[in-house]
C-alpha cells in the first residue's frame, strides 16, 4: 500500500474509533447522525482498501 494511502487509512480508522468511543460514554442509544457517520467512515475504509489492493497487484504484475 502505498505511503499515501495507508497515512489516509490510518486517519479515516482513527476517527471512526474516535466517534465510536464518544457514542461509548453516553447512555442510550447514540444520534443517528453519529452512527451515519461511522457507516459512511466504514464505506470509505473499505474503498481505501480496495484501491489499496489494486495498487498493490498492480505493481506485483509490474
Amino acid at each position: 500500500m502505498s505511503d499515501k494511502l495507508d497515512a489516509l487509512l490510518n486517519r479515516l480508522k482513527a476517527h471512526q474509533r474516535d466517534l465510536i468511543f464518544a457514542m461509548a460514554d453516553h447512555d442510550g442509544m447514540p444520534a443517528q447522525s453519529a452512527i451515519r457517520q461511522v457507516a459512511e467512515l466504514e464505506s470509505v475504509i473499505a474503498a481505501v482498501e480496495a484501491v489499496a489492493a489494486e495498487e498493490a497487484d498492480r505493481a506485483r504484475r509490474g
